[in-house]
């Protein structure tokens, strides 16, 4: 065989590496993603719900591997489980009055605790006393408020008896070298089993299924990546069974275009609209209340509404979506603190939702002025600036003279003067008493 030259080798990795990014599991263009996604675009606001057993210790939900709990610790939260408030139909409310448009809820978290019915464990909520599946009453109370319904589930699982310990594990050992002794029994290949028949029971006996979110994939030593899960299997399953749905990036599938249809920073903001191979991509920030998914009783760092509008507002000023989440109460309630945190949101949302929905990133032309943030639809030609610092009458908008017809306050729909002046900016006289939002929106309507 004749020998390549360097510079043929080098050629033939590169189309190796296109090849790569382009590698694709679904026959899908482009334009039939962006449409299967375009209600999720829109709507930009959602609720997360963590519960489940660790709701009891309320002390994190990750308390099992945080504190080394065996089963046999853990055990006591399984006997005594009882959510006798539960009524899923007031979270739905509450999510709706919130202004939130689609709501993800766990199924089964890293504990291995299911809230719904599954016939390959008895490790669920049927079992408990709750004698009922709590996803059921869940789905269709969501769905009779018009919502949008996803599931959450584990990939992680530290009940089950085949899984094997990894480096998150509540047995992980102090020593690396214990782990294969640790690990004599188990059986991934029975796991993956359990893995995809359980997915395929949630994605099987609720209807139709908007989102999913498996979590989550930790490459590396003592860690585990899609084949674990042998998530290419996986994936194709679950678009066979719900050819609709929209899947989250957490199944280790990097290499494929398609592995999952947006990106999940969780508990940061962007800098700026990710990007992959140069091109913009769908995403979603998931971020609490506080500093934990699940209920925990006695934190203390809880954001105050503005930090939370703002949070909203600057995520969908960066072209993306916010999940929410609440934890609620192992008796099946949201907290005071939580149903403060959505009241508050949701009266801001029921005047000034219009800057939020079907919103974007503002195109490059328009400034954005001191301690304001952009978002702009590109359907009504609406730009909108939300002031978080309300200013003392004179606001200026840099550059936009001659580009505004109308400006007006979002909250009462009231008038706001507007000249140009003689820099090419655009000032507006606002009122001297801040309106009785928390964050002012002006709505602009665009020559």
């Amino acid at each position: 065989m004749k020998k390549l030259s360097l510079c043929a080798v080098a050629f033939l990795l590169f189309l190796l590496q296109v090849h790569a990014q382009d590698k694709k599991i679904l026959n899908e263009t482009p334009e039939q993603k962006e449409q299967r996604l375009a209600w999720w675009v829109n709507d930009r606001f959602g609720m997360f719900i963590h519960w489940g057993l660790y709701s009891m210790p309320s002390r994190h939900e990750w308390v099992k591997s945080n504190e080394h709990l065996t089963d046999a610790d853990y055990q006591k939260y399984f006997d005594l489980y009882n959510p006798d408030l539960y009524n899923p139909k007031e979270w739905a409310r509450q999510a709706k009055a919130a202004g939130m448009k689609y709501a993800v809820i766990t199924t089964k978290h890293h504990e291995g605790f299911c809230l719904f019915d599954s016939k390959y464990t008895d490790y669920k909520a049927t079992n408990t006393a709750a004698k009922r599946d709590l996803i059921k009453e869940w789905v269709d109370a969501f769905r009779a408020e018009g919502l949008k319904v996803g599931f959450y589930y584990s990939l992680i699982d530290w009940h089950h008896p085949d899984y094997t310990i990894d480096r998150v594990h509540p047995q992980r050992p102090a020593d690396p070298k214990a782990y294969e002794q640790l690990n004599k029994g188990r059986d991934m290949e029975k796991y993956r089993a359990y893995l995809k028949n359980q997915l395929k029971e949630l994605l099987t006996n609720y209807g139709k299924i908007d989102i999913l979110w498996t979590d989550f994939s930790f490459p590396g030593e003592h860690g585990k990546d899609h084949n674990d899960w042998n998530s290419l299997d996986l994936i194709k399953m679950i678009r066979k069974l719900q050819p609709g749905i929209i899947v989250n990036d957490r199944l280790d599938l990097g290499e494929y275009e398609d592995g999952g249809d947006f990106a999940t920073p969780e508990q940061y903001k962007v800098s700026e609209w990710p990007t992959r191979n140069g091109k913009r991509i769908h995403w979603e920030t998931c971020q609490t209340f506080s500093g934990s998914w699940g209920y925990y009783r006695d934190e203390t760092s809880w954001k105050d509404n503005k930090q939370l509008l703002v949070l909203l507002i600057e995520t969908v000023s960066k072209g993306g979506n916010l999940l929410l989440n609440v934890g609620p109460t192992s008796r099946g309630t949201f907290d005071s603190r939580a149903q403060d945190r959505l009241k508050g949101m949701g009266a801001w949302m029921e005047v000034n939702g219009r800057s939020i929905y079907g919103c974007t990133e503002a195109p490059a032309e328009f400034k954005r002025p001191e301690n304001s943030l952009l978002t702009y639809n590109p359907t009504t030609k609406r730009l909108y600036v939300h002031l978080l610092d309300y200013p003392l009458q004179r606001f200026e908008l840099p550059g936009m003279k001659g580009k505004v017809k109308y400006a007006q306050l979002l909250n009462d729909g009231s008038e706001i003067k507007m000249r140009g002046t003689d820099k090419g900016d655009l000032a507006l006289d606002l009122p001297v008493r801040k309106p009785d939002v928390e964050i002012p929106v002006i709505e602009l309507v665009l020559e």
